[in-house]
């Protein structure tokens, strides 16, 4: 199992940004596999917020963030970003990263993936 990491939480006003990082151990191509992002508040189930295919790097949202949220690949450093614009409180979660190695489309189900980073805090006041 591969170790991914979230990097770049943090606390931002309403209509603030924040851009997190997900990256992988060393070795470890990130390049070739479907990187998702999630997120979870207190008291809620996981929630799929968007992921980005290898086979042309076209990334898919969750109609909550769309307009809001960009995920981009960066093939040199091995990382997969997620931009977040303007920001609102119910944005506020835990969000993680998460891939499967057999996975070849974007699956907005939280089961279907193996791998996971330890997640990151994002915090978000009115």
């Amino acid at each position: 199992q591969v170790q991914l990491v979230e990097s770049g939480g943090g606390r931002v006003q309403s209509g603030g940004s924040l851009r997190l990082s997900c990256a992988a151990a060393p070795g470890f191509k990130l390049a070739y596999y479907v990187v998702a992002w999630f997120r979870q508040a207190p008291g809620k189930e996981r929630e799929w917020v968007g992921c980005i295919v290898t086979s042309d790097d076209t990334p898919y949202y969750a109609d909550s963030v769309k307009g809001r949220f960009a995920i981009s690949r960066d093939k040199v450093t091995e990382t997969v970003s997620l931009q977040m614009t303007s920001l609102k409180p119910e944005d506020t979660a835990i969000y993680y990263c998460a891939t499967e190695p057999r996975m070849r489309y974007c699956d907005s189900s939280w089961r279907e993936y193996g791998w996971w980073g330890q997640g990151t805090q994002v915090g978000v006041t009115s």
